[in-house]
């Protein structure tokens, strides 16, 4: 009886270094994909991401920062191919994370985002099979995770973008933007990896308002 529990003992202690080495190995990916992210060099982030979704199938992080990315590239971007090879792959990693992980508010966002991107390019095609989608995406992200400083800041802008578009008043919108970076301010992601961004933009917004 002793050699079997001795025996489970070193299968679990195996199970939990190997575990431990898989995690170790997860930030080190993670910390080296912010790094070249930082140093501006997004091809090879976005291969660090891949590399690492690949590995981690469990994880939702890669999969969400290689949506950003392409969603982030895509702004400025006026070629509807281009821009098209970028959202859909954005738009194929989002939907890989939630796979991963549902009713997941960031996720909710970041599908936002991307539909704003269609938008962006081009309005009059896009403004009525996305803008509907997009408040709803806001909303339920807000109704899951209502101190979300990220769902707040980004529905408030859409919304003031949009009033602006037909002409409405912007203020309520400014003040909801404003209430946005006190959350920014008391928000704590669950790990260094998680989600962060947004403050900076929404101080901007802020300014722009005055």
């Amino acid at each position: 009886m002793n050699v079997v529990i001795r025996i489970v003992v070193v299968l679990i202690i195996s199970l939990m270094s190997a575990q431990a080495e898989a995690q170790t190995n997860f930030e080190k990916g993670m910390s080296k994909a912010f790094e070249l992210w930082e140093a501006n060099k997004w091809d090879e982030a976005e291969n660090m991401f891949e590399r690492i979704a690949k590995a981690e199938k469990e994880e939702w992080l890669p999969n969400y920062y290689i949506a950003q990315m392409n969603s982030l590239k895509s702004w400025t971007v006026k070629d509807e191919t281009i821009l098209k090879a970028q959202l859909d792959k954005a738009q194929e990693h989002l939907d890989i994370a939630m796979t991963k992980s549902e009713d997941n508010a960031e996720l909710l966002i970041m599908q936002a985002q991307v539909y704003t991107n269609w938008v962006v390019y081009d309005g009059m095609t896009y403004g009525m099979k996305y803008g509907g989608k997009i408040t709803e995406l806001y909303t339920k992200a807000l109704e899951l995770s209502p101190t979300n400083p990220r769902a707040t800041f980004c529905k408030a802008d859409w919304e003031m973008n949009s009033a602006k578009y037909f002409g409405k008043d912007t203020a309520p919108y400014c003040k909801q933007i404003e209430a946005s970076i006190e959350l920014f301010n008391t928000f704590k992601p669950e790990s260094e990896f998680h989600p962060n961004w947004g403050k900076e933009r929404a101080e901007q917004v802020v300014e722009s308002c005055k």
